[in-house]
């Protein structure tokens, strides 16, 4: 009787180890899995604040693009538009140049005009007549043409003088296009004036005849 007594106690006793020993296995298990968690997510962490440093930089990257993009294209359009009033400027400045000389087509143009009177004009017409076929026809039409220069001159002056105002605000005319622009204007007047005198007879009138 002892006997079986001893017996169930040592067998109880190792029951009892044996569950103590799985449940410390257990809690080994699980602090280890604990532990691999947290260090997962501590690796995890700073993955994904390098991605967002990353992500940060790439629009900081192209928001500086996009602004270099926008200066560059305002830029060019503010050459662009520089460089026509300029032309324009110096177009109305030789206008106004070749009104006062009169130019090779105004040359040219008198030229036929004073044969076209020559060969119209019969040898038996009076002598007024014939100053007035040859001479004051082709006088006429020198001044006709110096005068569209001057027109030309004038109107592309002004138009150039007036740009800015219709015009992107904040971009001023550079001084050197006003000026030529201001030159052109008032040799296209000066060749105008001239025009209308001597097309008129005003200024340099045909002779008389008697």
């Amino acid at each position: 009787m002892a006997t079986k007594t001893a017996e169930g106690a040592g067998t109880g006793t190792g029951a009892g180890t044996e569950a103590r020993k799985d449940d410390e296995t257990t809690a080994a298990v699980d602090a280890r899995d604990g532990r691999a968690g947290q260090e997962n997510a501590e690796e995890q962490v700073p993955d994904a604040a390098q991605e967002e440093a990353s992500a940060e930089a790439a629009s900081g990257e192209h928001g500086e693009d996009g602004e270099d993009g926008d200066a560059t294209e305002a830029a060019g359009g503010k050459a662009s538009s520089g460089v026509g009033q300029g032309a324009g400027a110096v177009v109305s400045a030789a206008l106004g140049l070749v009104s006062l000389s009169g130019g090779w087509i105004g040359t040219v143009a008198s030229a036929r005009e004073q044969l076209v009177g020559q060969l119209q004009t019969s040898s038996t017409a009076s002598v007024a007549r014939q100053i007035k076929e040859v001479y004051g026809d082709a006088w006429h039409t020198t001044a006709l043409w110096a005068g569209l220069f001057a027109l030309a001159a004038l109107v592309t002056g002004v138009v150039v003088l007036v740009r800015p105002a219709f015009g992107a605000p904040g971009r001023p005319q550079a001084p050197w296009i006003g000026s030529v622009a201001w030159a052109g204007v008032s040799l296209g007047v000066i060749g105008l004036l001239l025009a209308v005198l001597k097309y008129s007879d005003a200024l340099l009138g045909l002779p008389s005849a008697g």
